[in-house]
């Protein structure tokens, strides 16, 4: 049937997640195996949102509210935008899609750093676009190189701000020099998923942009601090009229009514968050201390998650953590054959990675 597909799906590379917890235990015949591969918010949600879920749950015969209502007038509210100038997707992944599916023709040409998140250059294959790929300074974004790039075929330019796997964010002042002179008709698209973990003064507001600033998404999600990946609820922020199109882009119900209660319980239940927001923090020092002191190099960004440089193949470095019951993130299929990448897991967690860590090095 190949000759009878699209084109554009041909040149796909699917993307590879990391090996499920129940796969390793029954490959590897462990009955204990964390997994530190995903980025996920080891926790979990709290109770108030279990009881949000199990209270949505009753009524799943029902579609869902295809408008988000609820959870739209609160983060609106939250972000001090117009309601109509959100979207919401299935995952923050969801509005990458959307974007593509709204803007970009077959030969479009879409901009963005490699290595980078993986589905931008997924999701921009299958749209049919032709993929612009620059590479970073270092581990941070050339934005500079990113904006030379830009041609009168560009339609999207997609910023990871802070960026997967690299961990690092560009600065206030990196982005403003970069949308300085900027064409208005081409599409900036941050992706903030791991927004809530960055501290530091230097990081841009730019939903404040957005006043200014017609042609910027800024998408979101609830898979990462508010653990709920697998409920699959993401959101953007734009002009009325960008997410007026998104929305046009989105297919009907395509967040559930679970996933929305859920992500609105998780919005009013500040203190629990901020409790894991500050144990993450404190927990990725502990692990790049721990990293350093067995001679390896670390990527000390804002994230819940590390990039870091080993001295042998990260293919096989991550099958020895495999059998020793801890999943990491294999960096080979971004290009990068010598490093992996670690999520911020629990104290106990994290120790024992580094444990295994020295181990198999």
């Amino acid at each position: 049937m190949k000759n009878r597909a699209n084109p554009n799906i041909l040149k796909v590379k699917p993307y590879v997640p990391g090996k499920p917890i129940e796969e390793v235990k029954r490959e590897f015949k462990l009955k204990s195996v964390i997994k530190l591969a995903s980025n996920e918010n080891p926790y979990g949600p709290s109770s108030k949102v279990l009881r949000a879920i199990a209270t949505a749950g009753r009524s799943v015969n029902r579609y869902p509210d295809g408008g988000c209502y609820e959870l739209r007038r609160e983060l609106a509210k939250r972000l001090d935008v117009k309601p109509e100038q959100m979207v919401f997707g299935c995952g923050s992944d969801e509005v990458i899609v959307l974007a593509l599916r709204a803007f970009v023709r077959e030969g479009d040409e879409v901009v963005m750093a490699k290595p980078s998140f993986l589905v931008y250059s997924i999701a921009s294959a299958a749209a049919g676009a032709r993929l612009v790929e620059v590479p970073l300074r270092g581990l941070c974004y050339d934005l500079p190189a990113m904006k030379a790039a830009v041609t009168p075929k560009t339609k999207i330019v997609f910023i990871g701000n802070p960026d997967n796997p690299s961990g690092q964010y560009s600065t206030k002042a990196e982005v403003a020099a970069f949308l300085d002179g900027f064409p208005s008709d081409v599409l900036v698209f941050f992706d903030e998923a791991y927004f809530e973990y960055v501290r530091a003064e230097d990081y841009p507001d730019t939903l404040a942009l957005l006043k200014s600033r017609r042609n910027i998404v800024v998408a979101r999600t609830f898979s990462k601090l508010y653990g709920l990946a697998g409920l699959r609820i993401g959101y953007g922020v734009a002009d009325v009229e960008v997410a007026d199109l998104l929305n046009r882009a989105r297919e009907p119900f395509n967040v559930t009514s679970v996933a929305q209660a859920a992500a609105l319980a998780a919005l009013k239940d500040r203190s629990y968050y901020k409790k894991i927001l500050d144990e993450t923090c404190r927990q990725r020092e502990v692990v790049c201390t721990g990293l350093q002191k067995l001679g390896l190099e670390c990527s000390r960004g804002a994230t819940n998650f590390i990039q870091v440089r080993t001295s042998q193949d990260s293919s096989a470095l991550a099958q020895a953590l495999l059998k020793k019951g801890v999943i990491v993130r294999d960096m080979a299929v971004w290009g990068l054959k010598n490093y992996i990448r670690v999520s911020i897991g629990t104290p106990s967690e994290n120790k024992r990675f580094l444990k295994a860590l020295g181990e198999v090095i």
